[in-house]
């Protein structure tokens, strides 16, 4: 089970729920991603992108790594452009991304044994939307491990808002102080802070290029292996 660190997250004893974060958390879906990121630009006449610049984009669902890579980047030029700009390219991105959903995303290290040793209820929170989300978990092997999934689009708002962590909380009948969230971004500290939830920070992920150190999380840890007895 936990260790004692995270056991101090909660107060006392084991937590009793875990919010898992995916991409940058549990899987490496950049190479994936990127690949069906390229395949939108070239196929708008644009150039592609890459792995590295797309590990920057992504973690605020495939809307906004659309509007990210249209904008080469910059986040108010991404903010502001026109819906059925996006909508269009969107169709190219989800095409793509669909037809290479798991050529290359593989599990972090750690992650599998986490998931198969810890007994609690686990609910995995991403921003990715479920059209992506339910064949990659099947291709994993991973249905079973979840209560259930929380997804960008089966909500009104998603990371960082606390509502999907909130939400996990109230359907599972656990507490936010009884909770703890694992993620590798700042959305998920901020969503599971703002929610009352204690946090754990992986520093392997992608957050965008920044530190998650510098986003205070309660507990960092460079493998989820970390966290077990």
């Amino acid at each position: 089970m936990f260790n004692t660190d995270v056991c101090a997250l909660t107060g006392d004893g084991q937590p009793q729920l875990v919010l898992l974060d995916l991409d940058g958390t549990l899987i490496d879906s950049v190479p994936d991603l990127a690949a069906a990121t390229d395949n939108m630009l070239v196929a708008l006449g644009r150039k592609a992108a890459g792995p590295q610049q797309v590990a920057h984009w992504v973690g605020n669902g495939a809307d906004m790594l659309v509007r990210r890579a249209l904008a080469e980047g910059n986040e108010d030029a991404a903010l502001a452009l026109d819906a059925d700009q996006v909508s269009s390219a969107r169709q190219h991105f989800d095409d793509a991304y669909l037809a290479c959903l798991h050529h290359a995303t593989g599990a972090f290290a750690g992650v599998d044994t986490f998931l198969q040793t810890i007994e609690v209820r686990k609910v995995l929170v991403t921003n990715k939307p479920r059209l992506f989300t339910e064949p990659l978990i099947r291709s994993m092997g991973w249905q079973t491990y979840f209560a259930f999934m929380l997804c960008g689009d089966d909500l009104a708002e998603k990371k960082p808002s606390p509502v999907p962590v909130l939400h996990a909380c109230k359907e599972t009948g656990v507490k936010p102080s009884q909770t703890i969230m694992i993620g590798d971004s700042r959305h998920d500290i901020a969503a599971a802070k703002a929610a009352g939830v204690a946090t754990v920070a992986v520093t392997y992920g992608y957050n965008h290029g920044d530190d998650i150190r510098n986003s205070a999380p309660d507990l960092v840890v460079d493998s989820l292996s970390e966290l077990l007895v």
